[in-house]
């Protein structure tokens, strides 16, 4: 069914948000801090009936995720209690609700105040490779920077620009002959060709800007960064590290692979059929990248309906039938999969355990819950090991998710981004289809494909 999100308060130094879990799957498990009341449990609730915020009708098993209910608190209730949750910890509520009380994992103020997090994702992608580089990074970093100078209006922006183009330029050639010497021999000639592009993209960038032309600047930058990431992907020579035995024989994603997923939307007559691009990260989800990569190979979403759209996620993947997850036809049973998280810093993923769970409330994750259209697996309120097929993305940054400052990141698997027509996630709404999932590339990094044995 589809996921319940459940909410504890308590008092804790900071501020959070509701956790999730699937219908079955989406909970958070444990704890939100003192901000989290009716309003959360109401957007982040199962499908529910008409008289409910948000649309679906709820099948007659869905009803045992769904117990108790919790007082409605006021917008203004809640940004108080953010307000003083955060500059003093002071226990702020306590209102009972569903999950059982742990401390969240997640980055003390101080870390959380030192920077401004990274929302692209295509940014969060570049940094979670398994790389060393700082020459490639001073070349990426100056371009990044366009997206903020860019918020300046009308064409003083461009003087930042310009000053974002000539550091990354210089950057290049200073750092051309470290940044190939990073590059794994066999792959050294397509990143000779990526710079080489990268240098006269450049260069096109600075015209671009001496012409004035500030609409033409995000799509050059783009593109340039798209030669960036790819420079940096031929740096990883080999998968970084092995996984535990007991998961070995599943399907992993030794890699990245890219999906397109085609969904019909109804409400939106300007985009009837929109397609979300989606980069699976392998590097540092392979069992949870590589389990949902076999059942898009496999055509288990296509045609399925999108099983909740609450303002806070989409999600689907729950079949029809009593089964929540997918059915291995080998087996006839659920195939299940452990949560996996990269910490930043860490050679592998923790499996089985979540963060709070193993006392790293510090700790960052490799894929954070930072950008819209963040890419997840849902999973049993009460059991880290049950995720199987229902997969949810989040909609947006709140006061209940402030990126680098939540409870999603350290308790579900991230395992990848939506990187094209992500905004059009709002207007996914339950009963829309999903009409097809299609591999792109990557299909090649997929070790133990189950799709290809009969039945």
């Amino acid at each position: 069914m589809a996921a319940l999100l459940s909410s504890h308060f308590r008092p804790c130094t900071l501020s959070l948000i509701p956790s999730l879990s699937s219908g079955r799957r989406f909970s958070g498990g444990h704890t939100a801090g003192p901000i989290c009341g009716a309003a959360c449990v109401r957007r982040l609730g199962c499908r529910a009936s008409s008289s409910s915020s948000f649309s679906g009708s709820p099948r007659p098993d869905s009803e045992k995720w769904v117990r108790g209910s919790a007082s409605r608190l006021k917008e203004g209730a809640v940004s108080l209690a953010l307000a003083i949750g955060l500059l003093t910890g002071i226990p702020t509520l306590d209102v009972p609700a569903y999950a059982f009380p742990m401390e969240p994992a997640v980055p003390d103020v101080a870390v959380l105040i030192s920077g401004p997090p990274i929302k692209d994702p295509g940014a969060l992608l570049r940094y979670a490779l398994p790389i060393d580089s700082k020459a490639i990074r001073e070349v990426q970093k100056p371009l990044e920077d366009i997206t903020e100078s860019l918020k300046v209006a009308g064409l003083k922006a461009l003087d930042s620009v310009e000053r974002n183009v000539r550091q990354a330029s210089r950057a290049l050639s200073q750092g051309r002959t470290a940044i190939l010497s990073s590059v794994s021999e066999s792959k050294k000639a397509n990143a000779q060709e990526l710079l080489d592009k990268l240098a006269v993209g450049m260069g096109e960038l600075q015209d671009i800007v001496e012409e004035r032309n500030r609409d033409a600047v995000a799509p050059k930058q783009k593109e340039l960064l798209q030669y960036v990431g790819d420079v940096e992907e031929d740096m990883v020579d080999a998968f970084p590290f092995e996984v535990p035995e007991e998961y070995s024989s599943l399907p992993l994603l030794k890699g990245r692979a890219t999906v397109d997923m085609k969904v019909k939307i109804k409400d939106n007559p300007n985009i009837q059929d929109c397609v979300f691009r989606i980069v699976l990260d392998g590097y540092n989800a392979p069992v949870t990248a590589g389990n949902f990569l076999d059942l898009v190979e496999r055509h288990f979403y296509d045609g399925m309906e999108i099983q909740r759209a609450d303002g806070f996620v989409v999600q689907t993947g729950d079949p029809e039938g009593p089964a929540e997850g997918f059915i291995d036809p080998s087996t006839e049973k659920i195939r299940a999969i452990p949560l996996e998280i990269m910490v930043v810093g860490d050679k592998a993923p923790t499996y089985g355990e979540t963060l709070e769970e193993l006392g790293r409330y510090k700790a960052q994750t490799r894929l954070p819950f930072n950008a819209f259209g963040t890419m997840a697996m849902a999973r049993d309120e009460f059991d880290n090991n049950s995720a199987s097929s229902q997969i949810f993305w989040l909609l947006k940054e709140s006061e209940l998710t402030p990126s680098n400052a939540n409870i999603l990141d350290g308790r579900y698997a991230v395992f990848g981004y939506i990187t094209e027509n992500e905004d059009y996630l709002a207007d996914v709404k339950v009963g829309d289809t999903i009409e097809s999932m299609q591999v792109v590339s990557g299909l090649d990094n997929l070790v133990n494909p189950t799709y290809k044995i009969a039945g």
